[in-house]
Formats: structure tokens, sequence, C-alpha cells
């Protein structure tokens, strides 16, 4: 027993010391492979001897059952908020006002990006995580501990020797690809979409059930300390000791001399801010000198030392022309807004989405109206509000249709669901946005079966369902009548349909476009099952076991292979050669690499990116460090390709890769 507590203190150390170099100096040394390997070791001693389980464990970030309500939590020192600027007039007034005051020429600023997230208290004692609570009215918030302690980059203990007591200030934000797997998967299940990442990310830590939030993936960035820590005599060195314990700090932190550095670095981050992962919607401003600081002090609101500055909203006005509905692969139907053209963040918008019938009402949008329409990132546009005019009220309230708008069958709403649903599973909008996604890139990577071609497969009556895909060989008779389809086109079809016989099992999972199950999802079960039989076969307990699985999804797939269609449907496609292989990958072209991709992505999404290195053997990491063996860098790259060229690391492009891929 002393060798098996001794061994599982030492995993502990390890995976400490790991995380410290993933998530603080974004220098990872091991793939997240041999992470999880040392994490599996760890979790198994302690099934097997739970007195041995503290509570500082990385095993222990999984979260628990539901409860009840979050207590009251009392800061040590007050969390304050910051005051707005507004443009950079109001920035250069905040500085006079600072020389006005300490009687000086120019003024040492450390300047970063604002996190657009939700702000947070973590309280150390001894160097172990206590509470963590949120900002609530400054003085009192909410406490959040067993929600918190299951994000992975918010150390359970600190890397000092620290005694007593310390209040560290930070952020937690959803990163945008995780808001839009999110929001992805939650229009597919007809729940309310997430409004942006900031609500995302406060509505994940304010769940009863921390399981919930442990399956979000949420990010934590430190900024600050309320009470303890030292006595700093710069910002900067806080800065230095949050890293130094253990703790993330954003890599672009600047020091600035002066109001004129402060402007270009704020004309700096003007097109830049989308070359982070996670959303900022701003910058932030601090006197760098602590005494200073002191000097200038704090009003009951917020300091005189701090600032954030604001960026303008990515938003812009246009006429709402018609409201249509679109019938999704899960039968949701969805109202979407069809916009005079308008350009939102430099981009051409035609349509957005109105989410749900709810928030069509709650909005209040009527054909006619004048909208505001927000863009951010890579996000789908979304109509934000209404300007109202004086002819508002006697346009139409928009109704949402009884019947669906493609087969006419009855539309049905399900207690507690946002969305209405076409009754008919044998919609041809649902068959075809099914096929759609079985085919897709991301899925099963049929090479030539696009939407076109599938709409007019289904127009025939060559496709019915998924399964009718693999049986395409024996129809060539009916292929070659296809106007624009020629025998060679047609070869290379039905070889592409051959090859995806043998897809990865968490290409499988997810082209079967189970509700909740995207493809971070996917590749999860397929982690955590190995094959597809345990998978199919899995009850909602062992399901629920799993870190990233919560409960609506556990459920979801139960009742897929319960369900007698869809059962049928899986072995059909078993019978006619589909056979999903194991996620362990011994070899391929990336076997024993780390990947990293970074900017805009053109012809692939990054989560069909990152599934083509795992297919091949490969790691594919959020962070540049030394162990990154190549950087894929798209339009807009930021920090992570400067790091990359400041460690030698090769850079190659979207295009480069995928040429590796065809060799």
């Amino acid at each position: 027993m002393a060798d098996l507590s001794t061994r599982a203190e030492e995993l502990r150390r390890q995976l400490d010391h790991h995380s410290y170099l993933y998530f603080v100096l974004d220098a990872p040394e091991i793939s997240d492979k041999e992470w999880d390997k040392l994490f599996a070791e760890l979790r198994e001693i302690e099934e097997k001897h739970p007195e041995l389980i503290t509570p500082e464990s990385p095993t222990q970030r999984v979260g628990s059952v539901a409860s009840e309500k979050f207590a009251p939590h009392r800061h040590l020192a007050p969390m304050l908020s910051l005051d707005n600027a507004f443009g950079e007039e109001e920035f250069l007034a905040f500085d006079e006002r600072v020389r006005r005051a300490t009687g000086l020429d120019a003024i040492e600023y450390v300047g970063e990006p604002k996190f657009d997230g939700l702000s947070i208290s973590l309280t150390y004692t001894d160097g172990k995580l206590v509470a963590a609570a949120t900002r609530g009215d400054g003085e009192t918030g909410e406490n959040v501990t067993a929600n918190v302690r299951t994000i992975r980059s918010v150390p359970l203990r600190l890397r000092t020797g620290l005694v007593g007591t310390v209040e560290v200030r930070g952020e937690i934000v959803l990163e945008r690809h995780e808001f839009e797997r999110a929001n992805r998967e939650r229009a597919e299940s007809g729940m309310p979409l997430f409004a942006n990442p900031r609500n995302a990310a406060a509505g994940s830590v304010r769940q009863l059930d921390s399981r919930v939030t442990a399956s979000r993936n949420l990010s934590f960035w430190s900024w600050g300390l309320g009470e303890g820590g030292g006595d700093f005599a710069k910002q900067s060195e806080m800065y230095d000791w949050l890293r130094n314990a253990g703790l993330p700090v954003s890599a672009d932190v600047e020091a600035l001399r002066g109001s004129g550095a402060v402007l270009k670095f704020i004309d700096s981050w003007q097109n830049r801010r989308h070359a982070l992962p996670f959303e900022i919607d701003g910058l932030v401003f601090k006197v760098d000198d602590r005494s200073i600081q002191r000097q200038l002090g704090s009003t009951s609101r917020g300091p005189r030392w701090a600032i954030a500055y604001k960026f303008a909203a990515e938003e812009a006005t246009t006429t709402l022309n018609a409201i249509s509905w679109n019938v999704g692969r899960t039968g949701a139907v969805t109202p979407v807004a069809e916009l005079e053209s308008v350009v939102v963040g430099g981009v051409t918008v035609a349509s957005a989405t109105l989410h749900n019938v709810d928030e069509m009402f709650r909005k209040d949008v009527r054909v006619g109206d004048t909208v505001a329409v927000r863009r951010a990132g890579d996000v789908i546009p979304e109509v934000v509000a209404v300007l109202a005019d004086s002819s508002h009220a006697a346009r139409e309230i928009p109704q949402p249709p009884t019947r669906c708008p493609v087969c006419e069958a009855h539309l049905v709403r399900k207690e507690g669901e946002a969305a209405i649903r076409c009754s008919n599973r044998l919609c041809p909008a649902q068959v075809a946005r099914g096929i759609m996604h079985f085919a897709s890139r991301g899925a099963m990577d049929i090479d030539g079966l696009g939407e076109k071609l599938i709409l007019r497969l289904l127009d025939l009556g060559v496709l019915r369902d998924i399964s009718d895909i693999y049986r395409l060989a024996s129809r060539q008779d009916e292929l070659v009548r296809l106007e624009r389809l020629g025998a060679q086109s047609i070869g290379k079809l039905l070889a592409a349909i051959e090859a995806s016989k043998e897809p990865s099992l968490s290409r499988f999972i997810y082209s079967l476009g189970i509700r909740h199950v995207g493809a971070a999802t996917a590749s999860e079960l397929a982690r955590a099952f190995g094959g597809f039989d345990r998978f199919r076969n899995a009850t909602y307990e062992e399901l629920v076991a799993i870190p990233d699985i919560g409960p609506a999804t556990a459920a979801e797939i139960v009742e897929f292979f319960q369900d007698g269609e869809s059962a049928a449907l899986v072995d059909s496609l078993l019978e006619l050669g589909v056979l999903p292989r194991g996620e362990k990958v011994e070899s391929g072209r990336f076997v024993g690499k780390t990947i990293v991709f970074t900017g805009k992505l053109e012809r692939l999404t990054r989560e069909e990116a990152e599934e083509r290195v795992r297919s091949e053997g490969g790691t594919a990491a959020s962070s540049v460090g030394s162990a990154t063996s190549l950087v894929v860098a798209g339009p807009g790259a930021g920090s992570k390709l400067e790091k990359a060229e400041k460690l030698g690391i090769e850079v190659i492009s979207e295009a480069d890769f995928l040429e590796m891929l065809d060799r």
C-alpha cells in the first residue's frame, strides 16, 4: 500500500507539473496522449484504493451530482469593476487625470487583452484551493467551488510554499471553437442557443450539476490579486508571481510607456483580436507602479489607476426582408432572417439566425423592420435587436408554421424544449441533412458526394437513407443517366464510398448524427470505449461516468440505439461492410508528432483538421511549445505563429497540410 500511495503522489506531481507547462508556460513537454496515460494510471489506483484520493487530485475534476443552490461567499477584498473608455479620446482623458494627480510627464502602463468571460475569485489557503466565487455585488458572490474545480487550467494547489490565504482574481472563458461546438449541438437538440461565449461561460459555471460544467471545456486566466500574495513594486511583478504559482496569465501582456505607446497597442489589436482562440471585448490598461496605484486609490466602484478600453461592437443595421424556416437533420424547424445584404466585421451578410420561436417573439422582429445584426469571429450572424420605428407596430407579427415547410407533416414541441420539430422522421429535409452530415468531411468524408448530388439522388429515389450510399455501386446504370456526371466522376465517387468503409470510430460515431454528439464528444466516446460494439451497448451509467459526457448526452445516446429505426440503420451499415476502426493508431503520417492549428482554416473546420491529425496517429494540441512538431497557419494567425517562429518550429499552410495528407 505504501508503494501505491507513493506512486499516486508521484503521478499527481507529474500531472500538476505538465498542466503547469501546458496552461501557464505554453510549453508542453509531453503529448495529450501521454498525459492521458498518466491520468488513467492515477485513476486506476484511486478507483481500487479510494482511501488514497485527495481533494487536489486531478481525477477530482469530473464534477458531481447536482447541488441545490449556491451559497453566498464574502470576498476578503472587494472585487471592483473598471471604468470604461469608448475611444481614444476617453483614454487620453484618463491618462491626463493620472498624470495630473501624480505630477508625472509619462505613465508606465501594463496593457493586456480584456477577456470577455465571467470574472471569478479563487481563494487559496496554504496553497490549496478552498473556494471559488463569482463577482456578485463586489462584496459577496456565489460560491461555485465545485464547478470551478472541474476546469483543468485552474490549479487545485499552487506551486509556491505559500502559508496563509490569497485571493486570485481572473476570468473564465469559453474558447470560440468550443462555443461554436456547443451551439451546434444545442441547435440540433432544439435547445436555446447561447447568445455569446461570455453568456455560455457564465451559464456553464452557474450549473447546479458540476458535471455539466466539466463537459464545457472552459479555460481560466488570472489577471490580479485581491487579498494576500505579497507586496509587489510593479503590476508586472504580480503577474510573474501568478505564473510562478502555476496560474495562467495572458502571454500578450505588454509594458507601455506613455499614451503614445498605448495608442499604438490599441491600433495593433484592432485587426488581430480574432486571432486569439477566445473572445475579447477590449483591452485593459493598468498603472504598473504599485505605489502610484496606492496613491491614486479607488472609488466605491473601481480603481482610479486602471481603465478598460472597449472595442466598438461589430454590428450593422439593415432591413429584414423576410423570415424563412429551416428544417435541420434532427427535425428542428428554426426561423432565419433574410436580410438586405450588409457588411458586418468585413463579411457580407444576407441572412442571420433568429435562433428559435421564443427568441423571435422576444425580440419582436417583423418583416420590414430595421434590425441590428452582429457577427463575432466565425460565429453565425444573429439579429441582436429591432430598431423600432413609427411603422413597427403596424407590421404583421410573424407566426410559426404548424406544418413542416418541406413535407407538411405536423410540427410538435416537446415540453421543456425551445425547438418545434417535424414529426416525420422520413421528412426529405431531415433525410437530406442527415445524409449530408454523414458524408461531410468531418464525418465519413465521402469526396464527391456533395449537397447538390445528394439532392438529385434523393429526387430520383436512388437514395432513401444513409445506408443507400453503400448500394450505389449496384445502381450505376441509374447514375450514368444523370446529367453532368460522367463515367470518370462516377468511378471516383464509388471509390470514395468504398474507401469510407473503414472510418475511425470517432468519425463513425459523429456521422450518425446523435443529438448532443459533436466531433469532440465523439472523440471522447471513441477513446473511452475503443470499439463500436462496446459503445452501442453502453449503459446510461457507463456513459455519464465519462468526464465530458453529461446526463442529456448520455440519455440521447441510449435512446438512439433503443430506437428501432436507428438500430436498423446502423445494422444495415455494418452489413454493407462499414467497419469502424478503434482509436488506437500505431501508424500514419503524424505518429509521434504534435500539430497546432492557428488562424482561420478555409477548406477544413478546426475540428476536421484535428481529426485528420488524430486519424494519422498524431496529437492535435491547442498551444505551441517545445513538444510541437508542426504549426499549420492560416489567415489571422497571431501569437502562436510568432512563438513557433521564435522556437524555430516548422510552419506550413493549410494547402501544404492537405497535400501531406494526399501523399
